[in-house]
C-alpha cells in the first residue's frame, strides 16, 4: 500500500515537472528586420526665362512651406541665378526679400563690343555677394549651373569653380551678354542645349527630380528687346525642352505668358504664379515621391 502510494507521488512529481518543463519561457523571436524607407535624392531644376525667374521663388516658398526637401538643385540661365542663390541656403522668404529689393540697374553693365552690349561681370559680382564669395562646391546644397561650350556646342555643367562666373555663363544669351571665358573655353546661355536641366540633376545623382519650365511664350510681344531674344532661345530648342521635361518627374508650368523676359517691375506678380501652380503641385508631388519611394523599396526587397 505504501509503495503503491510513493509511485503515485512519484507519478504525480514527474507530471508537474513535465509540465513546468513545457511552460519554461523560451527565447524570445526576433522580429523581422524592418528596413528603413529609402531616401531619395529630390532634385530642383529651374529653368531658363530671363525675369520670369522671379517664379522660381514662388515655388521655392511653396515646396519649403509643404515640407519638401530639396537636396541637388540645378539651373539653366535665370534659373542658374535663383538656384544659385537657394543653394547658398537662402529661404524662399529670403529669396523674396533680395527680389524686391534688387534694382536691375545692378546687373546692367553696358559696353560697346560686336560680341554683346552687356559684359555680366556686374551679375556674377552680385551672385558672388550673395552667396557669400564661396566657390560652387562649398554651397549648401549640391549645385550645377547649365552654360553651352559656345565653340562646341556641347552642354556644360558647372559643380565647382567661382560661382558667379558659372552663373554669368549660364545667363549669358548670345549677342546680348558677352561670352564667358572659363578654364579656355568659351561659354554662353545653357538655354541653347538645355532650357530646363533635368538631365543634369540626373547625373547629378537624383532620384526625383521636380522641373520648373517658365519659357511660355509672351503674349502680345510683351517684355521688349531682351524678352525677344529670350524667346528665340525658346523657340529653337523645343526639341531640347521636350527631351529635358521627358526625364522630369514632377513638370510645374507658372503661366508667364503675359509676363516678358525684362518684366522686373512685375516680381511681385510673377512670384505669387509661381507660389500658385506650386500649391496646385504640392499634392502630386507627395503622391509621386510616395510611389517612388516604394518603387525603389521594392526593388531592394
Amino acid at each position: 500500500m505504501l509503495s503503491r502510494l510513493n509511485l503515485k507521488r512519484s507519478l504525480a512529481l514527474a507530471g508537474l515537472v513535465f509540465v513546468a518543463a513545457c511552460t519554461t519561457p523560451t527565447a524570445p523571436v526576433k522580429p523581422a528586420e524592418v528596413k528603413p524607407p529609402p531616401k531619395l535624392k529630390v532634385a530642383l531644376a529651374l529653368g531658363g526665362g530671363a525675369a520670369k525667374g522671379f517664379a522660381h521663388i514662388g515655388v521655392i516658398k511653396v515646396l519649403e512651406q509643404a515640407g519638401i526637401p530639396v537636396d541637388i538643385v540645378t539651373g539653366t540661365s535665370a534659373g542658374s541665378v535663383v538656384g544659385s542663390l537657394y543653394a547658398s541656403g537662402l529661404s524662399g522668404i529670403e529669396l523674396q526679400k533680395k527680389a524686391i529689393e534688387l534694382d536691375e540697374k545692378q546687373l546692367a553693365d553696358v559696353t560697346l563690343s560686336t560680341s554683346g552690349f552687356i559684359k555680366g561681370e556686374a551679375l556674377a559680382g552680385f551672385v558672388n555677394q550673395m552667396v557669400g564669395n564661396r566657390p560652387i562646391e562649398k554651397l549648401a546644397r549640391p549645385f550645377g549651373a547649365v552654360a553651352t561650350d559656345l565653340d562646341s556646342g556641347e552642354k556644360k555643367v558647372f559643380r565647382s569653380g567661382n560661382t558667379g562666373q558659372a552663373v554669368r555663363a549660364s545667363a549669358s544669351i548670345p549677342n546680348v551678354f558677352q561670352p564667358v571665358a572659363i578654364g579656355g573655353r568659351r561659354y554662353v546661355d545653357g538655354g541653347l542645349v538645355s532650357p530646363v536641366p533635368v538631365s543634369a540633376a540626373r547625373e547629378m545623382g537624383a532620384d526625383f527630380v521636380i522641373a520648373v519650365d517658365i519659357s511660355a511664350r509672351p503674349q502680345g510681344g510683351a517684355g521688349g528687346f531682351l524678352a525677344m531674344f529670350d524667346q528665340s532661345i525658346n523657340i529653337m530648342n523645343k526639341v531640347a525642352l521636350a527631351q529635358e521635361l521627358k526625364q522630369a518627374d514632377v513638370i510645374i508650368r507658372p503661366q508667364v505668358q503675359k509676363l516678358g523676359g525684362t518684366a522686373f517691375a512685375a516680381r511681385n506678380q510673377t512670384i505669387l504664379e509661381g507660389e500658385r501652380v506650386a500649391l496646385l503641385a504640392v499634392p502630386v508631388i507627395k503622391k509621386a515621391l510616395a510611389q517612388k519611394a516604394g518603387l525603389i523599396d521594392a526593388k531592394r526587397s
